[in-house]
């Protein structure tokens, strides 16, 4: 189904970016459901499929809801960020802070007038059911996204970080082509879709501009919250994940090995993926400061860039850094 969204000069001056461990907690778990699988994320669900394995997760709220025979699913349970770096906490306040007949009617939408027995449940008693799910959310995080929780960050950054540049070189119709291959923005309108797509339908648009949220543990398609009592987000695909759950696992060329010397060859295969000087340290197992004696050397040589977000650093390739780690 193709979609467009009016989005004028006021809305777009209101668009912003934000990042949401609630997205990436909903989204990892879709993928363990099987639900627009990304095979990029084949090493992560492996280990995540051990995990549960090991020690179970009740989910008995929230799967039903995320996870079933329908094509789409409640959007309440990813609600947008209120600022660009919003923490778990937040987000679940968010989530519970969720009216009721905005509930009801989420359900609706999904699941048609006769609910299935947990989604009755949550239509019967909104409050208690949200803080539930929130319970139960909270929990999938800090087992399945916390533990990387800072590498999968660091990809959402730098993700950001390329969008600004890019809307400041071309303007929106840029940024928008960039995206994602799927969204276009043009003469006042974002449309989502292709020739393939046939139906078209006008989103129903949240007060204000779009929220654009990247999503690492997410399916390889763009998503837009059809209708919202908050602002509509736009959920798309990080740029970098492919590199997110590999870099650092082979062993560099014996070529960089002999011109960069080993540590410094290492630490470049690993930064195939964006990452902080902390986790640079944990992953190669030696003290922040000599990574960051490291990164000087690469600095000067041009093979590796830093950018600041918030209260971190970023380290990434450059085209030359990548080219030589074979990236």
């Amino acid at each position: 189904m193709a979609l467009t969204i009016d989005l004028g000069v006021a809305e777009l001056a209101a668009t912003r970016f934000a990042i949401s461990p609630l997205s990436e907690t909903v989204s990892g778990l879709q993928q363990l459901g099987d639900l627009d699988r990304n095979p990029l994320h084949l090493r992560w669900l492996r280990w995540a499929a051990d995990e549960l394995a090991r020690h179970p997760l009740d989910l008995s709220h929230t799967w039903p809801l995320i996870v079933s025979d329908r094509p789409n699913w409640p959007e309440f349970l990813v609600p947008a960020p209120l600022g660009s770096g919003a923490s778990i906490d937040d987000d679940l306040a968010a989530l519970r802070r969720t009216p009721a007949s905005q509930v009801r009617t989420s359900l609706r939408r999904v699941f048609g007038e006769d609910l299935p027995a947990p989604a009755a449940a949550l239509a019967e008693q909104p409050a208690a059911g949200l803080r539930a799910i929130a319970a139960e959310l909270r929990a999938a995080h800090e087992r399945l996204i916390a533990p990387h929780w800072s590498r999968i960050r660091a990809v959402l950054d730098a993700d950001i970080i390329h969008r600004a540049k890019q809307m400041a070189a071309g303007g929106a119709e840029r940024l928008f082509a960039d995206l994602h291959a799927d969204l276009r923005w043009r003469d006042g309108q974002l449309r989502l879709g292709g020739a393939r797509w046939r139906i078209e339908r006008v989103v129903e648009r949240g007060p204000g501009g779009l929220v654009l949220m990247p999503v690492v543990l997410g399916s390889p398609y763009v998503l837009i919250k059809k209708r919202t009592s908050t602002q509509t987000t736009v959920r798309y695909p990080a740029r970098g994940v492919g590199a997110l759950w590999t870099a650092g696992t082979r062993a560099p060329a014996g070529s960089t090995v002999r011109l960069l010397g080993r540590a410094r060859a290492e630490l470049l295969e690993a930064l195939r993926s964006p990452a902080t000087t902390t986790d640079l340290a944990r992953a190669l197992g030696i003290t922040p400061s000599a990574v960051s004696q490291h990164l000087r050397v690469l600095r000067e040589s041009g093979l590796v860039a830093r950018e600041r977000s918030g209260r971190s650093v970023l380290y990434m390739t450059t085209a030359l850094g990548a080219s030589l780690s074979g990236t």
